[in-house]
């Protein structure tokens, strides 16, 4: 189990360290899009790639910073298109909320609120026709769910039976609005399990208890050839899209902050590494490792050159009249 736990943390250090340095360097004003941090929700991120493989497909929010470097793994590109510049994934067209990478298996973000699932739910049913074996998970926010695409997308997914995990990340709030001033209902669960699908959920920051229910739920994809329904509980740990806290703005406070800090995901799974055996010099290694990752691939994206204006016509489609 000390391997898995290993891996685990390396997805959550790699998260935490390379937000962190986003954090530190963006008052700098040189980064050329908005960041909208994941601190608080690695758990999910890490706990489902890791139970991923390389050829399985994610489909993401403008939030995507945590499960790009788990799906990845990589911070070259990741740096490059957040400073955009020419050596970003996208050429720095896409910026961070729009990140990509489809060789590697994260497919799209979409800035736009529950506008990837429908996309999600597409690249499903080619999956299925093209017989591949490729899985789609699409994780979205709870305020997506308000959205009517995620219903029909739901409603075609378990129609045609397709390998689809659904992961809604839910942590009370839209952008700044509460849970209780959107929803008509009690429990999203108890609706989606009226549909043809396998509906899981849990509250925790243990990545690896997540590892282990995203495991069951795409078993159970395999299995009873239906979607699944991930419902995830977090906490998000600074303002919906900057870098500074937000407890007046947001109405949360800070005794909840640190009710949820006292299990975070992060220094839970270092914890749970030493208490395996892992001596606590080789976790430093690892941790010195990632820093000099992150450092050099901050440094390739600042020295790095812009594109040339004509790259702004590539790669855009349009209609002629």
């Amino acid at each position: 189990m000390s391997k898995l736990n290993l891996n685990l943390y390396k997805k959550l250090y790699l998260i935490r360290r390379t937000e962190k340095t986003i954090i530190e360097n963006y008052n700098d004003d040189e980064m050329r899009t908005p960041m909208h941090i994941s601190m608080g929700e690695e758990a999910i991120a890490a706990g489902i790639c890791q139970a991923l493989r390389a050829k399985d497909q994610i489909f993401g929010t403008y939030r995507s910073r945590a499960f790009y470097l788990a799906k990845t793994g990589e911070t070259d590109k990741f740096f490059a298109e957040i400073y955009g510049k020419a050596t970003g994934g996208a050429k720095g067209k896409a910026g961070a909320m729009h990140m990509a990478a489809p060789e590697l298996g994260f497919m799209e973000a979409s800035a736009i609120v529950g506008s990837i699932i429908p996309v999600a739910v597409g690249a499903a049913f080619a999956n299925k026709r093209n017989k591949n074996g490729k899985m789609v998970v699409v994780y979205f926010g709870d305020g997506a769910i308000d959205e009517g695409c995620f219903w029909e997308s739901l409603n075609v997914a378990c129609l045609m039976k397709l390998p689809i995990l659904f992961v809604c990340e839910d942590n009370k709030i839209a952008a700044y609005t509460p849970t209780f001033k959107r929803h008509g209902y009690k429990s999203i669960t108890d609706i989606v399990s009226k549909f043809n699908c396998n509906v899981f959920q849990k509250e925790t920051t243990d990545a690896e208890l997540i590892y282990k229910l995203s495991c069951k739920a795409i078993k159970s994809i395999k299995t009873t050839q239906r979607p699944s329904f991930l419902y995830l509980k977090y906490y998000r740990y600074l303002e919906h899209v900057g870098i500074n806290e937000d407890f007046d703005q947001s109405g949360r406070s800070r005794e909840e902050f640190e009710k949820w800090y006292k299990k975070d995901p992060v220094n839970l799974q270092r914890k749970k590494l030493l208490k395996s055996g892992i001596k606590e010099k080789k976790v430093v290694a690892l941790e010195e490792e990632i820093d000099n990752q992150v450092k050099n691939s901050l440094k390739l994206a600042q020295k790095a050159p812009f594109a040339k204006i004509s790259e702004v016509y590539k790669d855009v489609f349009s209609e002629k009249t």
